[in-house]
Protein backbone atom coordinates (compact mmCIF):
# COMPACT_ATOMS: atom_id res chain seq x y z
CA UNK A 1 0.00 0.00 0.00
CA UNK A 2 1.24 3.57 -0.78
CA UNK A 3 0.49 6.61 0.62
CA UNK A 4 -0.33 8.73 -2.72
CA UNK A 5 -2.89 5.51 -2.88
CA UNK A 6 -4.47 6.01 0.55
CA UNK A 7 -4.48 10.23 -0.26
CA UNK A 8 -6.21 9.63 -3.55
CA UNK A 9 -8.56 7.32 -1.21
CA UNK A 10 -9.40 9.93 0.74
CA UNK A 11 -9.69 12.44 -1.98
CA UNK A 12 -12.56 10.86 -3.27
CA UNK A 13 -14.47 10.36 0.09
CA UNK A 14 -14.34 13.89 0.61
CA UNK A 15 -15.49 14.97 -3.37
CA UNK A 16 -17.85 12.45 -3.62
CA UNK A 17 -16.24 11.04 -7.02
CA UNK A 18 -13.14 10.52 -9.29
CA UNK A 19 -13.15 13.46 -11.42
CA UNK A 20 -13.65 15.71 -8.28
CA UNK A 21 -10.89 14.11 -6.88
CA UNK A 22 -8.77 14.59 -9.59
CA UNK A 23 -9.59 18.01 -9.85
CA UNK A 24 -8.50 18.68 -5.99
CA UNK A 25 -5.55 16.72 -6.40
CA UNK A 26 -4.70 19.05 -9.97
CA UNK A 27 -4.21 15.09 -11.39
CA UNK A 28 -5.44 13.13 -14.62
CA UNK A 29 -8.83 11.01 -13.60
CA UNK A 30 -7.11 7.43 -14.31
CA UNK A 31 -4.34 8.20 -12.26
CA UNK A 32 -6.87 8.65 -9.52
CA UNK A 33 -8.62 5.75 -11.05
CA UNK A 34 -5.83 3.40 -11.17
CA UNK A 35 -4.71 4.54 -7.61
CA UNK A 36 -7.82 3.40 -6.36
CA UNK A 37 -7.76 0.11 -7.95
CA UNK A 38 -4.74 -0.96 -6.49
CA UNK A 39 -4.86 -0.20 -3.19
CA UNK A 40 -8.48 -2.33 -3.59
CA UNK A 41 -6.41 -5.23 -4.86
CA UNK A 42 -3.78 -4.74 -2.12
CA UNK A 43 -6.79 -4.55 0.47
CA UNK A 44 -8.77 -7.71 -1.35
CA UNK A 45 -11.77 -5.49 -0.55
CA UNK A 46 -13.65 -3.11 -2.69
CA UNK A 47 -14.15 0.17 -1.52
CA UNK A 48 -16.31 2.18 -3.38
CA UNK A 49 -19.93 0.99 -5.14
CA UNK A 50 -19.74 2.97 -8.55
CA UNK A 51 -22.79 4.42 -9.17
CA UNK A 52 -22.69 6.24 -12.17
CA UNK A 53 -20.78 8.73 -11.66
CA UNK A 54 -20.35 8.91 -8.40
CA UNK A 55 -18.65 6.78 -5.43
CA UNK A 56 -20.46 5.39 -2.79
CA UNK A 57 -18.32 3.88 0.39
CA UNK A 58 -18.99 0.34 0.72
CA UNK A 59 -19.12 -0.95 4.82
CA UNK A 60 -15.25 -2.13 3.81
CA UNK A 61 -14.52 1.85 2.65
CA UNK A 62 -16.62 2.94 6.20
CA UNK A 63 -14.37 1.09 7.99
CA UNK A 64 -10.77 1.75 6.32
CA UNK A 65 -11.84 5.71 6.27
CA UNK A 66 -10.80 6.32 10.21
CA UNK A 67 -7.38 4.46 10.22
CA UNK A 68 -6.92 6.25 5.99
CA UNK A 69 -7.38 9.66 8.14
CA UNK A 70 -5.03 8.69 11.08
CA UNK A 71 -2.48 7.44 8.68
CA UNK A 72 -2.29 10.86 7.22
CA UNK A 73 -2.48 12.78 9.97
CA UNK A 74 0.21 10.85 10.90
CA UNK A 75 2.43 11.71 8.14
CA UNK A 76 1.50 15.00 8.45
CA UNK A 77 2.92 14.96 11.69
CA UNK A 78 5.53 13.74 10.96
CA UNK A 79 6.86 16.15 8.38
CA UNK A 80 5.43 18.74 11.10
CA UNK A 81 7.82 17.85 13.15
CA UNK A 82 10.21 20.53 11.91
CA UNK A 83 8.66 23.85 11.69
CA UNK A 84 9.36 25.43 8.45
CA UNK A 85 12.01 27.67 7.68
CA UNK A 86 10.35 30.70 9.35
CA UNK A 87 9.15 28.80 12.15
CA UNK A 88 5.89 28.33 10.88
CA UNK A 89 4.08 25.19 12.13
CA UNK A 90 2.89 22.92 9.34
CA UNK A 91 -0.08 19.62 9.55
CA UNK A 92 -3.75 18.83 9.27
CA UNK A 93 -6.12 19.04 11.37
CA UNK A 94 -9.42 16.95 11.28
CA UNK A 95 -12.50 18.55 13.15
CA UNK A 96 -15.47 17.08 13.34
CA UNK A 97 -18.73 19.65 14.75
CA UNK A 98 -22.11 19.61 15.22
CA UNK A 99 -24.16 22.26 12.75
CA UNK A 100 -25.30 24.65 15.56
CA UNK A 101 -21.99 25.26 16.98
CA UNK A 102 -20.33 26.06 13.63
CA UNK A 103 -20.99 29.65 13.49
CA UNK A 104 -19.20 29.87 17.48
CA UNK A 105 -17.23 28.51 18.89
CA UNK A 106 -16.02 26.51 15.78
CA UNK A 107 -15.95 29.25 13.13
CA UNK A 108 -14.02 31.54 15.71
CA UNK A 109 -11.35 29.07 16.77
CA UNK A 110 -10.75 27.94 13.27
CA UNK A 111 -10.48 31.94 12.06
CA UNK A 112 -8.00 32.23 15.17
CA UNK A 113 -6.19 29.42 14.53
CA UNK A 114 -5.57 30.18 10.72
CA UNK A 115 -4.39 33.61 11.81
CA UNK A 116 -1.29 32.53 13.58
CA UNK A 117 -0.75 29.04 11.79
CA UNK A 118 -1.31 29.67 8.11
CA UNK A 119 0.37 26.70 6.69
CA UNK A 120 -2.06 24.22 8.38
CA UNK A 121 -4.77 22.25 6.24
CA UNK A 122 -8.35 22.24 8.16
CA UNK A 123 -10.82 19.87 7.53
CA UNK A 124 -14.30 20.30 9.18
CA UNK A 125 -16.95 17.75 8.95
CA UNK A 126 -21.09 17.47 10.19
CA UNK A 127 -21.71 15.46 13.36
CA UNK A 128 -25.30 14.26 12.69
CA UNK A 129 -25.39 11.98 16.11
CA UNK A 130 -24.17 12.90 19.32
CA UNK A 131 -25.22 8.95 19.95
CA UNK A 132 -22.01 7.69 17.03
CA UNK A 133 -19.52 11.33 18.35
CA UNK A 134 -16.72 9.41 20.18
CA UNK A 135 -16.47 6.60 18.14
CA UNK A 136 -15.92 9.10 15.55
CA UNK A 137 -12.89 10.00 17.27
CA UNK A 138 -11.75 7.11 18.56
CA UNK A 139 -11.46 5.27 14.96
CA UNK A 140 -9.88 8.24 14.01
CA UNK A 141 -12.43 10.06 11.46
CA UNK A 142 -11.48 13.18 13.32
CA UNK A 143 -8.51 14.60 15.41
CA UNK A 144 -11.44 17.22 17.68
CA UNK A 145 -14.75 16.87 18.56
CA UNK A 146 -17.15 20.11 19.21
CA UNK A 147 -20.37 18.67 20.34
CA UNK A 148 -23.16 19.20 23.26
CA UNK A 149 -22.18 17.81 26.50
CA UNK A 150 -22.09 15.44 28.15
CA UNK A 151 -22.40 12.53 24.98
CA UNK A 152 -21.79 8.70 25.87
CA UNK A 153 -18.41 7.52 25.84
CA UNK A 154 -16.47 9.88 27.33
CA UNK A 155 -14.16 7.59 29.16
CA UNK A 156 -10.48 8.09 28.77
CA UNK A 157 -11.11 11.17 26.69
CA UNK A 158 -10.40 14.91 27.47
CA UNK A 159 -12.90 17.57 27.40
CA UNK A 160 -13.07 21.52 27.41
CA UNK A 161 -16.14 23.12 28.00
CA UNK A 162 -16.68 26.00 26.13
CA UNK A 163 -20.01 27.71 26.92
CA UNK A 164 -23.97 27.31 26.83
CA UNK A 165 -26.19 27.63 23.83
CA UNK A 166 -29.71 29.02 24.10
CA UNK A 167 -32.71 27.62 22.54
CA UNK A 168 -35.66 29.61 21.02
CA UNK A 169 -39.00 28.93 19.55
CA UNK A 170 -38.84 30.25 16.17
CA UNK A 171 -42.37 31.01 13.94
CA UNK A 172 -42.84 32.24 10.80
CA UNK A 173 -42.94 35.94 10.42
CA UNK A 174 -46.37 37.88 11.23
CA UNK A 175 -47.68 35.06 13.86
CA UNK A 176 -49.08 36.30 16.66
CA UNK A 177 -48.28 35.24 19.86
CA UNK A 178 -49.44 35.34 23.34
CA UNK A 179 -47.74 38.52 25.40
CA UNK A 180 -46.25 36.26 28.25
CA UNK A 181 -42.29 36.34 28.08
CA UNK A 182 -41.08 33.93 27.97
CA UNK A 183 -44.08 32.01 26.08
CA UNK A 184 -45.33 29.03 27.97
CA UNK A 185 -45.34 25.98 25.83
CA UNK A 186 -49.23 25.56 26.85
CA UNK A 187 -49.95 28.62 25.11
CA UNK A 188 -48.06 27.76 22.03
CA UNK A 189 -50.24 28.29 18.94
CA UNK A 190 -51.71 25.65 16.66
CA UNK A 191 -48.77 25.44 13.94
CA UNK A 192 -47.03 22.57 13.28
CA UNK A 193 -43.42 21.87 14.01
CA UNK A 194 -40.55 21.67 11.35
CA UNK A 195 -38.07 19.16 12.63
CA UNK A 196 -35.02 17.22 12.14
CA UNK A 197 -34.70 13.20 12.67
CA UNK A 198 -33.70 12.93 16.26
CA UNK A 199 -29.85 12.57 17.14
CA UNK A 200 -29.28 15.31 19.34
CA UNK A 201 -30.18 15.55 23.27
CA UNK A 202 -31.27 18.47 23.25
CA UNK A 203 -34.00 18.06 20.60
CA UNK A 204 -35.01 15.15 23.13
CA UNK A 205 -35.57 17.67 26.26
CA UNK A 206 -37.29 20.11 24.06
CA UNK A 207 -40.06 16.97 22.74
CA UNK A 208 -40.34 16.14 26.46
CA UNK A 209 -41.25 19.34 27.68
CA UNK A 210 -43.94 19.41 24.71
CA UNK A 211 -45.63 16.55 26.15
CA UNK A 212 -45.47 17.80 29.92
CA UNK A 213 -47.06 20.96 28.36
CA UNK A 214 -49.85 18.82 26.74
CA UNK A 215 -48.64 19.74 22.84
CA UNK A 216 -47.83 16.79 21.55
CA UNK A 217 -48.32 17.35 17.34
CA UNK A 218 -46.70 15.53 14.31
CA UNK A 219 -44.31 17.29 12.65
CA UNK A 220 -45.42 19.19 9.52
CA UNK A 221 -42.18 18.20 7.90
CA UNK A 222 -39.23 16.17 8.71
CA UNK A 223 -35.76 17.44 6.80
CA UNK A 224 -33.01 16.08 7.20
CA UNK A 225 -30.25 19.15 7.64
CA UNK A 226 -30.84 21.40 11.11
CA UNK A 227 -30.01 24.39 8.04
CA UNK A 228 -32.96 23.33 6.27
CA UNK A 229 -35.44 24.39 8.96
CA UNK A 230 -35.55 27.86 8.26
CA UNK A 231 -36.56 28.87 4.60
CA UNK A 232 -39.46 26.56 5.66
CA UNK A 233 -40.45 28.79 8.59
CA UNK A 234 -39.83 31.44 6.21
CA UNK A 235 -42.49 29.93 4.00
CA UNK A 236 -45.23 29.30 6.98
CA UNK A 237 -44.94 25.81 6.58
CA UNK A 238 -44.49 26.05 10.48
CA UNK A 239 -42.27 26.90 13.44
CA UNK A 240 -39.23 25.05 14.61
CA UNK A 241 -36.80 25.06 17.37
CA UNK A 242 -32.99 26.41 17.45
CA UNK A 243 -30.30 28.10 18.93
CA UNK A 244 -30.93 31.66 19.59
CA UNK A 245 -28.10 33.76 18.26
CA UNK A 246 -28.94 32.42 14.61
CA UNK A 247 -32.78 32.79 15.51
CA UNK A 248 -32.13 35.90 16.49
CA UNK A 249 -29.92 36.75 12.95
CA UNK A 250 -32.62 35.35 11.06
CA UNK A 251 -35.17 37.55 12.90
CA UNK A 252 -33.26 40.86 12.17
CA UNK A 253 -32.39 40.07 8.71
CA UNK A 254 -35.68 37.79 7.72
CA UNK A 255 -38.62 38.66 9.90
CA UNK A 256 -39.23 35.74 11.77
CA UNK A 257 -40.40 35.84 15.08
CA UNK A 258 -38.30 34.86 18.01
CA UNK A 259 -39.38 33.58 21.53
CA UNK A 260 -37.86 32.62 24.15
CA UNK A 261 -39.63 29.38 26.29
CA UNK A 262 -40.44 28.42 29.87
CA UNK A 263 -38.93 25.19 28.62
CA UNK A 264 -35.12 26.51 29.59
CA UNK A 265 -33.16 23.84 27.85
CA UNK A 266 -29.30 25.73 27.56
CA UNK A 267 -27.63 22.81 26.64
CA UNK A 268 -23.07 22.98 27.38
CA UNK A 269 -20.92 22.18 24.55
CA UNK A 270 -17.55 21.71 24.09
CA UNK A 271 -13.95 20.35 22.91
CA UNK A 272 -13.40 16.47 23.17
CA UNK A 273 -10.20 15.15 21.88
CA UNK A 274 -7.46 12.45 23.16
CA UNK A 275 -4.21 14.41 24.47
CA UNK A 276 -2.18 11.02 23.37
CA UNK A 277 -3.30 11.06 19.87
CA UNK A 278 -2.91 14.81 19.47
CA UNK A 279 -0.65 16.08 16.25
CA UNK A 280 1.69 19.38 16.78
CA UNK A 281 -1.31 20.92 14.69
CA UNK A 282 -4.35 19.67 17.33
CA UNK A 283 -1.83 20.50 20.53
CA UNK A 284 -1.73 23.96 18.79
CA UNK A 285 -5.90 24.24 18.46
CA UNK A 286 -6.31 22.71 21.62
CA UNK A 287 -3.77 25.34 23.64
CA UNK A 288 -5.45 28.41 21.77
CA UNK A 289 -9.40 27.42 23.03
CA UNK A 290 -8.19 26.80 26.45
CA UNK A 291 -6.98 30.53 26.60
Amino acid sequence: MQLHQVEYFLAVVDHGGINAAATSLDLAQPTVSQAIRELERHLGVELFHRIGRGMVLTSAGHAFTGPARRLMRGVVAAEGTLPDAVGHLRGRLDICAQPSLAADPVARLVGAFRRQHRKVFIRISDLRDEETATTLLRDGHCELLFCHLPIPGLDGLDVIELGVQEYAMVFPPGTALPPEDPLPLSELPDIPQVVVPRGGSYLGQFERALAESGQVRRPAVVVQHREARLPYVLAGVGCTFMERSAAEEAAAARGVVVRMTDATISPPYGLVYDTSALSPAGRAFVELAQR
